[in-house]
């Protein structure tokens, strides 16, 4: 436990911090969004804000239908069935939580998108030419349900593990139907899990904002009418616009935060079910539902592989591309001004993730062993930036450091280099708070005593003892902020220079050129980083 003076000098420049980078932006945005006459324009007659409501609100409730569907029963069948290939499965199976949201976005839309790979073998089979692909709200939500349907399955995947399987045998063995052991036995300890991942993926397409701009066409959603009254320079319109989106972020924020915890378990490990009889049904319906749907999965990643290696007009019409090069990697490479997008990208992270570390080393240790007042709210408040979508964010930072401000040493930041990396690092900071409050709180304090009695200053103490400890969550917290910083969309359309413009911003200016395989090259090159820094997660450990 942190004496009260070292706590309290940790916590004056947290609070300090949250206040000037998080709390007054959001509130001075609020406050240019509530003027009438913006909310007027926005909501009144002839305003498109309630039709953005309803096309966000309408496409985040089947988000949570079809999402909860996909990934609960794929968790299910994936827990109660002894399937081949079960442990590379479970991998295939949180594909999409590995790809950043603009990446996600473009495989699907090269996979189903009007002239996708899809569509063109459609028209083929039906002898036909290419057939339509999904545009509008239709593919707004195959992209939310691709990308969010994980967090169902990898929250009931971490509630079966605790599930006793005896619990189900004992229900077959009194004569019960499979249906009611799911609906008396299963369903009960899933509810929890159930609500949080609610919870989370309506949250998320409500703040969805990749999906929207690439898919939507004319019809607004919420997050794509703020940039949209942003590019036009209608800054309180958007500030409307996200003072309604922010409050139902919030509002969701809270009641994650205030959901009960899943019930304990009695310590002793879960025993596994005896697999259900009827081994037809497994043939024939569950390894065909499991197998498809993971091809399915991989089918974007795949789609966006072979794109990249696509000369340049080389795949126009045909099913399959005839010509493969790697001119665009070659680029990458040796090309400075090709390259330019990715050294912004990681410079702009690794500034915004050393911040992020810091800061939020700091604020984990002011929650989680000070007895300090306060320290729920310092908690609430670093965890917000994370809770609001991007556009969110990115215009409350657009309208605070719009004008010289004490917390910028009295410069205008907009239309500078450092206001993007700032954003990353507000954006992200919840990422290392998270981590490192995980750690803290399995760290015994009676080793800290024990070195303080040997005559350790508090410092000395800290860097001996407690860094090492905690070092792997911490780790772990930072690669999470680097690689999302780096594929961080939302802020970097918002808030970029040319200056500084990001792998993201790239990948967009190639879309929207029609010149596919490069974007579909610095897509490549995200997923990979994205895998790198993965994989160093895994074992943090190691890497410290």
């Amino acid at each position: 436990m942190l004496p009260r003076r070292t706590a309290l000098l940790l916590a004056l420049p947290v609070a300090l911090g949250l206040f000037g980078y998080v709390l007054l932006p959001l509130g001075r945005s609020i406050l240019v969004g509530v003027d009438p006459e913006a909310i007027g324009a926005v909501f009144g007659r002839g305003g498109a804000g309630w039709r953005g409501m309803a096309n966000s609100v309408g496409v985040s409730l089947a988000t949570v239908v079809l999402g909860g569907a996909l990934g609960t029963a794929l968790a299910w069948c994936l827990w109660r069935y002894r399937l081949p290939l079960r442990g590379g499965a479970r991998v295939m199976a949180v594909v999409p939580l590995a790809l950043p949201p603009l990446v996600g976005a473009l495989a699907v839309w090269l996979l189903v998108g009007d002239g996708g790979v899809l569509p063109r073998l459609a028209g083929v089979a039906l002898g036909a030419d290419a057939l339509p692909g999904l545009t509008g709200r239709g593919a707004v939500l195959a992209v939310h349900v691709y990308s969010f349907h994980v967090y169902y399955t990898l929250f009931v995947a971490a509630a079966l593990a605790r599930l006793d399987g005896a619990l189900l045998d004992a229900s077959a063995d009194l004569g019960g139907s499979p249906a009611a052991a799911f609906r008396t036995v299963v369903l009960p300890a899933l509810r929890p899990a159930l609500v949080g991942a609610t919870l989370v993926v309506f949250m998320l397409s409500m703040g969805s904002f990749t999906a929207p701009l690439l898919f939507a066409g004319d019809e607004p959603f919420l997050t794509t009418q703020i940039y949209g009254f942003k590019t036009n320079n209608y800054l309180d319109r958007a500030a409307a616009i996200a003072a309604v989106l922010a409050a139902v972020c919030i509002a969701f924020l809270l009641a994650a935060e205030s959901r009960r915890p899943a019930p304990a378990t009695t310590g002793r490990p879960p025993r596994r079910a005896t697999e259900p009889r009827g081994h037809l049904v497994r043939r024939l319906v569950v390894v065909p539902f499991v197998f498809t749907t993971l091809a399915l999965l991989a089918l974007p990643v795949v789609t966006v592989l072979l794109l990249s290696l696509v000369a340049e007009g080389a795949w126009t019409t045909q099913i399959l591309p005839t010509e493969l090069t790697f001119d665009h990697y070659v680029a990458l490479a040796t090309d400075r001004e090709v390259f330019a997008p990715v050294a912004s990208s990681l410079w702009m992270a690794g500034v915004a993730t050393g911040v992020a570390v810091v800061f939020g080393t700091a604020v984990a240790l002011v929650v989680t062993k000070s007895k300090l007042r306060g320290r729920g709210a310092l908690r609430l408040a670093s965890l917000l930036p994370f809770a609001l979508p991007g556009p969110v964010v990115a215009l409350a930072l657009l309208v605070w450091f719009g004008a010289p401000s004490a917390w910028a040493g009295g410069a205008v930041l907009v239309g500078s280099v450092w206001l993007l990396p700032l954003a990353y690092a507000v954006r992200h900071l919840p990422l290392v708070v998270r981590a490192s409050q995980a750690s803290l709180e399995g760290f015994d304090d009676r080793l800290t005593e024990a070195a303080n009695d040997l005559g350790a200053s508090g410092w000395t103490a800290f860097r001996t003892v407690v860094l090492p400890a905690i070092r792997p969550g911490v780790l772990a917290g930072a690669l999470l902020a680097f690689v999302s910083a780096l594929g961080e969309f939302p802020a970097s359309v918002l808030l970029y220079v040319f200056a500084n413009r990001p792998i993201a911003v790239e990948v967009l200016s190639r879309m929207r050129a029609y010149d596919l395989g490069a974007a579909a090259a610095y897509a490549v090159l995200l997923m990979i980083l994205v895998a790198v820094a993965a994989a160093v997660a895994r074992r943090p450990g190691e890497a410290a």
